[in-house]
């Protein structure tokens, strides 16, 4: 037996995979475009080892991934492969759209007719594992409850839009043709190998090299903050016991708002790295103009998921976010090769020449 992951180069998928073959010999044949966030250095520590078998190659390709199907014969795939940045969304939205809504669709097909065409025992036990984002649900104030499975959507930037059609795909496919899906929806991830034009990793390395710190509008949006081994614990629960036809919100518990994420790193860079001359990492931090359609807040129920499932985070705030700055300090190399080319021109493009707030 096997597992199928798509995009498990990235971010969260390649802490997927590195945390799945940690737990289990199951081999893991993992298709990844390797664009500017997918990342083979994630999976280095995977190079030699039999059980992982990395294929560079798009989920849009029917043709590739029929073959990679009929070949490996998995008895599940976890649909990672995503762009997933609001910002690009907003300069590039038609790369959400190829990928996310596209190349779901294209995936879906090759998968439907797998599983249509296998045995019993395969149609009985296969499972399509769809990740999912809080955003499609769109934004909360400050007093309403935390989104719900059953909660409409109301996606607000070309990012969250083409993840909620890609969600409506998924559950198309498991309505029509009883293919066995499971969505989940996760809120805002950190931790390892996140590409830093995230929040968190971009506050590290902008502190850690001498670069402001910049926050969008005031720095009072709430997001909820959810630590990726969580997350992938998450996962693989609901791979193993979750209901098909089901959503599950996978959330941290963790409502925070963007400046107090971004002072809770400083103090402990400040801690950890002291910057030179006694002085604070806060002291780089300046606000800029708000990007276009900022949602305010996030926050996920993630009830249904303990209540039915038994899953909770082990991680609080304090101690991921502790030792996600651990991890970046002790991982410089992979960083300075992360944040070269491409990412400093994205980076100038999308900060320099914002206007700063008083």
């Amino acid at each position: 037996m096997s597992i199928m992951v798509t995009g498990g180069a990235g971010f969260i998928g390649s802490n997927f995979v590195l945390d799945w073959l940690a737990l289990s010999n199951e081999p893991v044949i993992n298709l990844d475009k390797l664009t500017y966030a997918g990342n083979r250095g994630n999976l280095a520590t995977l190079i030699h080892d039999p059980r992982h078998t990395l294929v560079q190659g798009d989920i849009g390709d029917p043709l590739l991934l029929a073959s990679l199907l009929e070949k490996f014969r998995p008895r599940c795939v976890i649909h990672f492969a995503a762009e997933s940045h609001v910002d690009r969304s907003i300069l590039h939205p038609g790369d959400f759209i190829q990928t996310n809504v596209v190349g779901t669709f294209h995936l879906l097909e090759a998968v439907r007719k797998y599983w249509m065409s296998g045995g019993d025992a395969l149609k009985a036990g296969f499972r399509f594992l769809h990740v999912s984002t809080d955003e499609v649900y769109g934004s909360l104030d400050n007093v309403a409850p935390a989104f719900r499975e059953t909660d409409r959507y109301e996606p607000n930037s070309p990012y969250s839009a083409s993840k909620a059609a890609s969600d409506h795909l998924v559950r198309s496919y498991f309505h029509t043709y009883g293919l066995p899906v499971i969505t989940t929806h996760c809120s805002n991830n950190y931790g390892p190998y996140q590409f830093p034009e995230k929040l968190i990793p971009l506050i590290i390395h902008n502190a850690l090299t001498g670069k402001t710190l910049p926050l969008y509008g005031d720095g009072r949006q709430v997001r909820d903050w959810l630590y990726v081994k969580d997350h992938c614990a998450a996962l693989r629960c609901v791979l193993a016991a979750g209901e098909v036809g089901q959503t599950y919100n996978i959330g941290g518990w963790n409502e925070k708002t963007n400046i107090e994420v971004v002072q809770t790193l400083c103090l402990i860079l400040d801690r950890l790295c002291p910057p030179a001359r006694g002085k604070s990492y806060a002291g780089q931090i300046a606000h800029i103009q708000d990007r276009p359609g900022h949602d305010r807040r996030y926050a996920l129920d993630a009830s249904k998921l303990e209540n039915r499932l038994g899953w909770k985070p082990v991680e609080t705030f304090e101690t991921g976010m502790d030792k996600t700055v651990r991890w970046y300090l002790e991982h410089r190399s992979w960083v300075e090769n992360v944040t070269s080319g491409s990412y400093l021109r994205w980076v100038e493009k999308q900060y320099q020449g914002k206007e700063a707030l008083p």
